[in-house]
């Protein structure tokens, strides 16, 4: 029998085929609705379970329904809908990748131990001569550091440090995000201030990577993470403070200690502890006073904060002052001054105070061991009989050729205090002094490069009055005087301040000194020097006034005549090499035409007429050229300026006086004066000039180092001569030996003038025949 139904028991063929039985329709006046009951009784039970949904259909006359149009609010919940998918996702994605960057870093780094990194710091420099032979060793105060246990370190300096420097220290994870946040904004809204921990710190010290990089940071918390991971917190900060700086050359808080306050850690209390925390951040400035105070305090406000101090305390705190800056004893032989300029020359470029002592450096300098020497023997030999303790000196010597240092001396490196205390001498080769007329042959560059020669004339007779100014110029003495057609040539000889003090006013103008000043080498502080050069009004003419030099200034700036108008860098370094062998750093030859840019023949024409016009002065100061060895330069005396309640006599006394000159492979400055404006005198208590005390010093430099070295000759160009001057100079025609002779005898005979005038008549008739060689070069022809 052929029935759709399955028997009871009977499983269902998949293989046959069901029948769907029609489903009744509602007629148009509508149908009673089956009852699921009634397929029970009829045995048309369906074999699928019915849906749980009832079907819609429309009422009977109704058009069927239609979906409802989407409204903007179902719109903008479906555009969120999306939009907080996608959110999800690249949230997920943000989070996930980072995550599997920083474990692959965090499982790739090491943190480095305070033994590594103490091996990597604290090296001694190495200072060599120009010739390789060694000046000495740069030891840092801490240099014999010891590496100290968590117990060996009093809390109060721990608690100290981390108020000051980290105060989520004890909770952080090695990294404060807040900190880094903030960190953030600064760096990209131009403010100041970092959010390192000590962990960050401690990972940036140790690897000496301090680039503002990306990069560096992401393996920086890398790192710092890993180590609040591998160590307890007590060993953390203790790894921090046996590595980090101090200043003073101290690496870790044990040679800090002993740097600044000549005791062992233990033995520092809060105040002390205090001032060492505040010096971590800045320690290239632990000598300025003023900012070691704002340190301290800034410690100690943050100490109380932290609860690590009582009101009381933090009230109660006075400064606790360290001790007197010395040099170590290992560093004794090495010349401080040189030191000084050294680190200062190297910080420029690139090394600066906390890489100089962790790279095992050895520096090779300009300072020849022959040229040193002979310069502290001069100075010592000069001074010798000197009885005014207020009287100073300095001597710097420079090479020509390259602008390398030759010579350093600024005077003792260590000087009683007030209180007959030892202190570290005050470096007067690189503090500016009026140069009185040692400036004068700056005042002659700029006129050369007018075009004006040294035939020009003007009047030097003293004193004289100047339009706009106040008091009348004098010259310093009968000698210093000339005619009222003085030759500029002449001037110079003699230092005619009138000559000089109106070329300047009405002829280069003040602002024309200072440019061929600066053209020559002179640094001011808008090119890092020290020296100033006033133009608001003409003093500059004579060195006094505003106008103030430093020795090591005057040593370039006459160097550059003595290579032919070539000006070279003054610098102390040849080059640096590292614990490796590697050159870590070499000087480069920077150089330029200094009175005529591009034009190398017109800057030497000046600076050899400069040459040209000095020469004559060596002899005219009794000085004397080593021998075989031309020379030129010129003294300086600046004078003293008489106090109220001083006596009548500080009236021709002088403060500062210089002698500057050259050979064409060594210019040599010396400076001997005074701190300020003070009245210095001689051993008989007579003023001292640029000739008398400086210009010795000078010439017994000079033949100590040049003694036994070829001779040599300055380059000959030609004469500068203007139209507008017309050629003043006449050069008499030699006469026959024998009357050119008793002429000089009969000038020297009493009645016929004294010796002195005699005298000066010879050097000048020299200079003349000099410049008349000059003259005849430039025409083509030669004297006989």
């Amino acid at each position: 029998m052929n029935n759709d139904r399955t028997s009871p028991g009977r499983r269902p063929d998949p293989r046959r085929r069901r029948t769907r039985r029609p489903v009744p329709r509602a007629g148009l006046l509508g149908a009673e609705p089956e009852l699921i009951t009634h397929h029970a009784h009829n045995g048309t039970e369906q074999d699928v379970d019915p849906p749980t949904v009832p079907i819609l259909r429309p009422r009977p006359g109704q058009p069927p329904r239609r979906p409802r149009p989407l409204t903007d609010g179902d719109l903008r919940k479906r555009r969120w809908r999306r939009v907080r998918r996608i959110a999800y996702v690249v949230a997920g994605l943000s989070f996930a990748v980072p995550a599997v960057a920083f474990l692959i870093t965090y499982l790739s780094v090491d943190v480095p131990s305070p033994e590594t990194v103490a091996q990597a710091q604290g090296q001694a420099v190495t200072y060599l001569y120009r010739d390789g032979t060694e000046m000495g060793k740069d030891v840092p105060a801490g240099g014999n550091r010891q590496i100290l246990a968590p117990n060996q370190i009093p809390d109060v300096v721990k608690k100290a440090v981390i108020a000051t420097e980290d105060a989520s220290f004890e909770t952080n994870s090695g990294f404060d995000v807040g900190g880094t946040l903030r960190a953030a904004y600064n760096q990209v809204t131009g403010g100041s201030g970092g959010g390192s921990t000590i962990s960050q710190q401690y990972i940036k010290n140790s690897s000496g990577d301090d680039d503002p990089t990306l990069a560096r940071k992401w393996v920086e918390l890398a790192k710092s993470f890993k180590m609040n991971q591998t160590y307890e917190k007590a060993d953390i900060i203790t790894a921090y403070l046996n590595i980090i700086y101090f200043g003073r050359g101290a690496y870790g808080i044990q040679a800090a200690a002993q740097a600044y306050f000549g005791k062992d850690v233990g033995q520092l209390d809060y105040s002390q502890s205090a001032l060492l925390a505040g010096l971590i951040q800045q320690p290239g400035r632990s000598e300025n006073t003023a900012v070691a105070t704002s340190r301290w305090n800034t410690a100690l406000d943050r100490m109380l904060k932290n609860g690590y101090l009582t009101p009381a305390q933090r009230a109660a705190a006075k400064f606790p002052a360290p001790i007197p800056l010395r040099e170590s004893r290992e560093a004794g032989a090495l010349n401080p001054f040189i030191k000084k300029q050294v680190k200062a020359e190297l910080a420029a470029q690139g090394i600066d105070e906390k890489q100089y002592y962790s790279g095992g450096f050895q520096v090779f300098t300009t300072i020849d061991p022959v040229a040193q020497q002979s310069a502290e023997k001069a100075v010592a030999e000069g001074m010798a009989d000197q009885t005014d303790d207020r009287i100073l000196n300095a001597l710097v010597a420079v090479e020509p050729k390259s602008g390398g240092v030759l010579a350093y001396y600024g005077g003792d490196a260590i000087v009683k205090g007030p209180n007959g205390e030892d202190q570290a001498g005050r470096d007067w080769a690189d503090e500016p002094h009026n140069p009185g007329s040692s400036m004068k042959p700056f005042d002659l560059a700029a006129f050369l490069k007018l075009g004006r020669g040294l035939d020009a004339r003007f009047d030097g007779t003293s004193p004289r009055t100047f339009p706009g100014v106040d008091l009348p110029i004098r010259n310093a003495g009968d000698s210093s005087s000339c005619s009222q057609q003085c030759t500029v040539a002449e001037a110079m000889q003699r230092s005619t301040n009138t000559v000089f003090y109106d070329m300047v006013l009405n002829v280069t103008k003040p602002s024309g000194v200072a440019e061929a000043a600066q053209e020559a080498g002179i640094r001011t502080s808008d090119n890092g020097g020290r020296s100033k050069l006033f133009t608001g009004d003409n003093n500059i003419s004579i060195g006094g006034g505003g106008t103030q030099v430093t020795a090591a200034d005057m040593a370039s700036g006459y160097a550059t005549f003595a290579a032919n108008g070539v000006q070279r860098d003054r610098h102390f370094v040849q080059k640096v090499t590292n614990a490796n062998g590697e050159t870590a750093y070499e000087a480069k030859d920077r150089s330029a035409d200094a009175f005529a840019d591009n034009d190398p023949q017109k800057s030497a024409q000046i600076a050899g007429n400069v040459t040209a016009a000095l020469a004559p002065v060596i002899q005219f100061s009794k000085l004397s050229c080593p021998a075989g060895h031309e020379c030129a330069g010129k003294t300086g005396t600046q004078q003293h300026t008489p106090q109220n309640d001083e006596p009548a006599s500080a009236a021709n006394a002088n403060s500062q006086t210089w002698m500057v000159g050259y050979t064409p492979s060594v210019s040599a400055a010396v400076w001997v004066g005074s701190d300020g404006d003070k009245a210095l005198h001689g051993p008989n208590g007579a003023p001292i000039f640029g000739s008398t005390l400086a210009g010795p010093i000078w010439d017994r430099f000079m033949q100590l180092y040049l003694s036994g070295r070829p001779g040599e000759r300055f380059d000959r160009v030609a004469a500068i001569s203007s139209p507008q001057d017309r050629v003043q100079v006449q050069v008499q025609q030699p006469q026959q030996p024998d009357q050119d002779q008793q002429d000089r005898r009969d000038q020297r005979q009493p009645g016929n003038g004294n010796r002195q005038q005699a005298d000066q008549l010879d050097q000048f008739r020299q200079f003349q025949q000099r410049l008349q060689e000059l003259q005849d070069q430039q025409r083509g022809r030669r004297r006989p």
